[in-house]
């Protein structure tokens, strides 16, 4: 059996979002969504900084442009969250991009906008 870096820590994100998801159902903004979360993760004592501003490097410069991660968990997991009817192969694109520019090895991609939560969880 695999280990899967970081597990812990991506269920419990995970099963906040859940909450968070159970409490409004879909409908609501991204934007509702993420100060819900942003209470939830609070409530659970989830280290995070929601807006987290993160420096991307191009062959080892720093670009100007700087990414905004909707949360950075545990100082070490990108989360990145939507509210659409579905999620796409380019928004997973995306987060798998956000990986590779800051050099994190784990985000999950989040989204509130269906009847079910749909979550994904993406490794570098």
């Amino acid at each position: 059996m695999v280990d899967l870096i970081y597990k812990e820590e991506v269920y419990i994100i995970i099963g906040a979002a859940m909450e968070v998801h159970n409490e409004l159902g879909n409908g609501f903004l991204e934007a509702v969504y993420q100060e819900a979360l942003s209470l939830e993760l609070e409530e659970q004592n989830i280290p995070f900084e929601k807006e987290k501003e993160i420096e991307i490097y191009y062959k080892d410069l720093r670009l100007d442009k700087k990414y905004r991660a909707d949360f950075f968990c545990y100082n070490k997991i990108i989360v990145e969250i939507k509210a659409l009817s579905e999620l796409t192969g380019e928004h997973q694109s995306q987060l798998l991009n956000y990986l590779k520019a800051t050099e994190e090895k784990v985000g999950v991609l989040i989204n509130f906008g269906t009847k079910s939560l749909e979550y994904k969880r993406m490794v570098l």
